[in-house]
């Protein structure tokens, strides 16, 4: 009798067990990084189940779940609705942010450095080899610039915050398009590559006179100038969570479409010209392991609004986060 009654208390408490001490991963893009982070904590305190995100880059990202080898990837770079049906995966967003050029120029801070969508594409490209250029001093009345050779820090690995940036100087400069092109890896004209938005943030804080770009999360984390750009309609913008916000008013999401949309060079006078969203990726078949990740996403569209807005990233609109869970039940889960 009291070694049944063992086994009923073990099968009444296995399912608890279980729940406390599950785990979901995932992998992809580091541009989310600071705030799914900070999302998995709490969501481990308040439910039990751990989420363990590794912060790979979204070619990694979309890599492991078309292996399915992770409970759900992560990339910034849309997957086009023709791909995810070849690959039979599903994908909505979670987040918005911004990419912004940063740099490490003595005496230089955050937003002071203005330049243009066709400056910043010359220095990619460059054409504009150092930091008292006459195209930049023109622009920069009053801003001390040093005659110094200008470093280019890019990414060196399949990236979604790659992806957003490429396709911005792709849609802003014909020459970009036709040299060099958009997409998570490019044949970059010059520069050093470091891995993540972490080993770009790390290149740019140790080079002097470097420039780079990051996800803005990093660059106030480790008070990295950011600089400030002229957007489409001419208006110079700093980045910001209103800037990254009027950026992403302008979209129009397409449930049909796997909410593939990007979110460069918007229009609207306070529009951060490159922002982007990035995009949860599941593998259709997975029914239980995609029931844990939309337990997490549901939990963070419900929980997380104020720890995304402190790390200033945009957290989707209510309607968006409607339609989504509307997807996931047409998709049946």
């Amino acid at each position: 009798m009291k070694n049944l009654l063992l086994v009923l208390l073990s099968l009444i408490l296995l399912p608890t067990l279980s729940h406390a001490g599950s785990t979901l991963n995932g992998a992809g893009a580091s541009f989310p990084y600071p705030v799914y982070s900070g999302w998995a904590f709490q969501y481990q305190k308040d439910t039990g189940t751990k989420v363990n995100y590794q912060s790979i880059g979204s070619g990694g990202g979309v890599r492991q779940i078309s292996n399915r080898t992770v409970d759900f990837g992560a990339s910034d770079a849309p997957i086009r609705p023709e791909k995810l049906a070849e690959k039979g995966l599903l994908q909505f967003p979670a987040i918005i942010g911004g990419v912004v050029p940063i740099v490490n120029i003595k005496g230089i801070g955050g937003a002071q450095l203005k330049l243009t969508a066709e400056v910043m594409v010359h220095i990619f490209l460059g054409k504009i080899t150092r930091w008292n250029d006459p195209e930049i001093v023109e622009l920069n009345t009053g801003l001390k610039l040093p005659d110094a050779q200008i470093t280019v820090i890019h990414r060196s690995d399949g990236s979604g915050t790659t992806a957003i940036f490429t396709r911005y100087l792709s849609e802003v400069s014909k020459d970009w398009k036709e040299t060099t092109g958009a997409g998570k890896s490019v044949n970059w004209p010059v520069g050093i590559g470091g891995k993540g938005n972490e080993g770009v943030t790390n290149y740019v804080k140790r080079v002097k006179n470097s420039i780079g770009y990051v996800e803005f999360a990093y660059a106030k984390r480790n008070k990295l100038a950011d600089v400030t750009l002229q957007n489409r309609e001419g208006k110079y913008v700093s980045a910001s969570f209103d800037s990254f916000k009027a950026a992403a008013s302008f979209a129009k999401w397409e449930q049909d479409r796997g909410y593939y949309l990007w979110l460069v060079n918007a229009p609207g006078k306070a529009s951060w010209p490159i922002a982007g969203a990035s995009f949860i990726l599941l593998a259709k078949e997975k029914t239980d392991s995609n029931r844990q990740a939309i337990k997490f996403y549901d939990w963070a569209f419900s929980n997380g609004d104020e720890m995304a807005i402190k790390l200033v990233y945009v957290p989707l609109p209510q309607n968006l986060k409607d339609d989504i869970r509307s997807y996931w039940k047409v998709n049946g889960l």
